[in-house]
């Protein structure tokens, strides 16, 4: 007993006065020397802790004992001070009292519940998704949480893909920018406060292009598209200091990426010097075996480990075999100590070596359970995702006076429908999350008379309830519908092929709208869905994705005036399934359409339009503005040199309103073919009925670079097109040159 004694001794010699002279590499170097080859395994180990999962559970009765051995050096799914604070003491029984990492996927808030990352996208608000991402590192850290697996940052252009929900849409440069705003975010001021939680890019990389938008499917692209397309969030996220980096489920272009030495070796620890660990995703070591890149799971471990990939995720193959793939001679301990390093640093850094609980405060813990303060923000933030997609005839804002409203639909009276998928439930939802129909009912006068009827169900193929809904409707001076989708149709294994409004929804508007009521229909979903007829019959519309826990107070803000609607779609809406993958920023052809009703020998559908529904960017406000034309600062500039841009925008209507400006180039003749558009910049500005302002940008050629065939990352002389305005489709445009 003698020796593991003096062993611990040594330890907590090192983590207590000396240690604080010592650099946390030193400190890491100091433990590590300490570690058995199977400890050293044990840190890039993670199991679930059996309260809920994204993966097949392994149940297994013996993991505190294997905490004691010191075989585990993260567990997910595991919160709450009672909860963690007890894994933690068990950790602390093992022979050199290294702490456990508690990971969770904190996606969009933890208890508030703030509306989901692609909604908070359409707010192109980077300081409010900021914020939203820094109350939810707030109070999930005071539940225990050392660590998030967010952001997402792949970009999605196939809204099939049930995960859109969890990003910031198609745009490499937007995707960018909120990757870095929500990183920043989770992460604070440093690494080590009690507020603060690690961010993990993921999914590395590429898993937004799963082929037929089908969630875990293989991927298979140039390496031009990814670097230009799909690698920027992840750089950008990198370059705000997150902590952590996930690997994604699919294959890329053959090889999985959970052994991908390309991506995980040679691109995120080699040419970008990614300094912190890796982890796998729930089990995508093993499922290397199905993918038929692995035989079994000692083969899995070696790729795996080969490639770059320092924690093992549930698949058990590490723990299992990563001792003997060294013993084999197959993986040299370099790489082990490698990864091990990486996991430790970041726990000195957590200060979790310093005091492992913390993190397991109940007095902060309590500060936070019902923060007054995160809600109104969330609210706040809610409002700000909003999108207004049409108002015809200025149908709104409503008046709070208005005599009757009645409220059709699956999801008026909707309570965990709200917050959408990746959220937590807690016992007290029912009284806490404002529903839409408890919204609209603080925000209208005491002589407005309130209207309900369900009308049908989410999912429902009978129409049964529509006759008590025509009747309601029909009582009513105006109606408001809404509809959408159930929390469990979009997310992670949530890819859909027919993405038109669920069950009989739509027949549901049509019937209402039938009546000759004024109608307004609030969409409530994860992603972009298809509503032909509703969006050329109702008159107003509003996208309300799901927004979080005070989503009815938000809704009701909108719809009477409270709050003048600014969201902009950060995803094309496609007209039909059959136009998928759509986004804004394609290549030209040699037979482009001309115009939608160019359709023949040319690159065209015959039977459906080549334009969105609803374009990137778009999004409308409940006044009006105009741009004047774009003033160039030069009509050309050498490398080195910058152009400036400026336009003026005026508020043309009756209302306060905020605008988001958007810059996007096309370069005309370059060595590779160019996009369309591509979005180089953007600005808010708010501006008070009648007031004008101008806006500027400043381009430089660094904002021209493109990867050409050789994957060089250049510029090139010659003629681009600069285009301003409020949506990719909707644009003042001018010419400039580079020398």
């Amino acid at each position: 007993m003698k020796a593991p004694l003096l062993i611990a001794t040594l330890l907590l010699s090192s983590y207590g006065v000396y240690a604080q002279k010592k650099t946390v590499s030193q400190k890491v170097d100091s433990v590590l020397r300490l570690m058995t080859l199977e400890e050293k395994v044990g840190q890039m180990n993670q199991y679930n802790g059996d309260w809920d999962a994204t993966g097949p559970i392994t149940k297994d009765g013996d993991k505190q004992n294997q905490i004691r051995k010191g075989m585990l050096g993260s567990m997910l799914n595991v919160t709450g001070v009672e909860h963690t604070r007890e894994l933690q003491e068990i950790a602390m029984q093992s022979r050199l009292k290294i702490p456990l990492l508690f990971g969770q996927d904190i996606i969009h808030g933890y208890r508030t519940t703030f509306p989901i990352p692609l909604g908070e996208a359409a707010s192109w608000d980077l300081t409010a998704i900021q914020q939203s991402a820094r109350i939810a590192a707030t109070e999930s850290a005071a539940a225990g949480v050392h660590w998030t697996f967010a952001p997402m940052v792949d970009i999605a252009r196939d809204p099939r893909w049930g995960r859109v929900m969890e990003g910031a849409g198609e745009d490499p440069l937007l995707g960018s920018q909120i990757a870095r705003a929500r990183v920043i975010g989770f992460q604070g001021k440093r690494l080590g406060a009690t507020d603060a939680i690690m961010a993990c890019a993921k999914h590395f990389a590429a898993y937004g292009a799963a082929i037929g938008g089908r969630d875990y499917n293989a991927v298979d692209l140039s390496l031009q598209t990814l670097w230009e397309i799909y690698l920027p969030p992840f750089k950008a996220a990198l370059d705000a200091g997150a902590a952590t980096f996930m690997n994604s489920f699919n294959s890329l272009n053959g090889i999985p990426a959970t052994g991908n030495v390309y991506l995980q070796r040679e691109v995120l620890k080699g040419k970008w010097h990614f300094s912190g660990f890796t982890v796998s995703d729930w089990g995508s070591v093993g499922e290397m075996i199905p993918h038929g890149y692995a035989a079994n799971n000692y083969e899995a471990a070696l790729e795996a480990v080969s490639a770059g990939c320092d924690m093992d995720m549930e698949s058990r193959s590490y723990i299992v075999n990563l001792a003997k793939v060294v013993g084999d001679g197959k993986v040299s301990i370099t790489l082990i100590d490698d990864a091990v390093r990486r996991i430790l640093t970041k726990k000195f850094e957590l200060g979790l070596f310093d005091d492992p609980f913390r993190f397991c405060n109940t007095q902060r813990a309590a500060g936070q359970w019902d923060n007054q303060e995160n809600l109104a923000i969330e609210q706040s933030m809610a409002e700000k995702s909003i999108v207004l997609l049409k108002n015809d005839n200025q149908l709104l804002p409503l008046s709070k006076n208005t005599g009757t409203i009645a409220l059709i639909g699956p999801l008026v009276k909707s309570i965990r429908e709200n917050l959408g998928f990746w959220s937590y439930q807690w016992p007290d939802d029912t009284a806490r999350i404002v529903t839409p129909w408890s919204g609209i009912q603080q925000h209208v006068s005491a002589g407005t008379r309130l209207l309900y009827a369900k009308g049908c169900g989410i999912e429902d193929t009978v129409t049964s309830g529509f006759a008590e809904a025509v009747a309601i409707a029909s009582q009513a001076d105006i109606v408001i519908m809404n509809v959408g989708e159930a929390p469990d149709m979009s997310g992670e294994a949530k890819s859909r092929s027919n993405l038109h409004l669920p069950g009989v929804q739509e027949a549901l508007i049509r019937a209402i709208e039938a009546t000759g009521k004024p109608v307004v229909v609030m969409i409530s979903a994860g992603r972009p869905l298809i509503f032909n007829w509703t969006a050329d019959h109702v008159p107003a519309i509003l996208y309300t994705w799901w927004l979080g826990t005070r989503a009815g107070n938000a809704m009701a803000d909108v719809l009477f005036g409270d709050y003048n609607p600014s969201g902009k779609l950060p995803m094309s809406f496609p007209r039909a399934e059959g136009q998928i993958p759509i986004y804004y920023n394609h290549f030209s052809t040699g037979r482009p359409a001309k115009s939608d009703s160019d359709l023949y020998y040319v690159s065209a559908y015959n039977d459906l339009l080549n334009s969105p529904r609803f374009p990137f960017g778009f999004g409308l406000s409940y006044t009006q503005f105009s741009y004047g034309d774009i003033s160039l600062s030069g009509p050309s500039f050498k490398p080195g040199g910058q152009l400036t841009a400026t336009i003026t925008v005026t508020n043309t209507g009756k209302y306060d309103g905020k605008e988001t400006v958007q810059l996007y180039i096309r370069d005309l003749v370059a060595s590779v073919v160019r996009p369309v558009k591509e979005l180089k910049g953007f600005q808010q500005v708010s501006l008070k009925a009648g007031e004008s302002k101008r806006v500027s940008f400043t381009i430089s050629a660094d904002d021209l670079r493109f990867y050409n065939d050789k994957l060089q990352y250049i510029y090139e002389p010659g003629e681009f097109n600069l285009f301003i305005g409020g949506s990719s489709s909707n644009v003042k445009e001018a010419k400039f040159a580079l020398q």
